[in-house]
């Protein structure tokens, strides 16, 4: 994909980059499996049946506390259990970080602008910069739950652009996802798709050269 759109781009401006499966390693820890398990639950039950709120945090339909609340009301969590599930869901949703696409991602800020663009779930900004300081790494965030918009809706990656102060046709997208790459891509955008870092960093480099 990269090399289709970047022989039509000038010269690239920001860099975007994604953090759940690219600045963190997010692999399934099977928490919700295990709860369903000791809950007595069918496998996905308790996905169908939390399905709204999941969707509402996602887009800050919904606070943190409405979130606990509803998971304890409709899973019939005692306090330890709720304290305990909302701490397994948070330790699968940070992961761990990418060292080396984060370090690399932060010393972008010396060649360009930088910006993150983050389908993300209410409480997320302050659990990333506590764990990995993302503020600190960039200069824009936008995350889904704040800005009421997910990926992939044009919109969503307009509004990071406006906020980085370039064209859709001056930036880089890097997303583990294909249809969040194909979203950035019907703007604009120059988009990549993450399969690993060697090959996300030079798709990035090779697009940076193209200006």
């Amino acid at each position: 994909m990269t090399e289709a759109l970047g022989s039509v781009l000038g010269v690239i401006k920001a860099v975007v980059f994604d953090i759940g499966g690219v600045l963190e390693w997010t692999p399934p820890t099977g928490h919700v499996e295990r709860w369903e398990a000791s809950l007595g639950l069918a496998p996905g039950e308790l996905n169908r049946t939390m399905e709204d709120v999941w969707r509402a945090g996602r887009i800050g339909g919904i606070s943190e506390g409405e979130v606990e609340a509803a998971f304890a009301e409709r899973l019939s969590l005692s306090p330890a259990d709720l304290t305990a599930f909302m701490s397994g869901f948070w330790d699968e949703y940070l992961g761990t970080p990418n060292t080396e696409l984060i370090e690399y991602f932060g010393g972008l800020r010396t060649r360009c602008r930088t910006g993150i663009l983050s389908n993300s779930f209410v409480g997320a900004r302050e659990r990333e910069q506590e764990r990995y300081g993302f503020e600190d790494l960039t200069e824009v965030i936008v995350y889904s739950h704040e800005v009421g918009l997910a990926k992939p809706d044009p919109a969503v990656y307009r509004l990071v652009c406006q906020r980085l102060e370039v064209a859709p046709e001056e930036a880089v997208f890097l997303d583990n996802r294909e249809g969040a790459v194909e979203g950035a891509a019907t703007v604009g955008m120059a988009a990549v798709l993450f399969r690993d870092n060697a090959q996300a960093i030079a798709d990035v480099e090779k697009l940076l050269a193209s200006g």
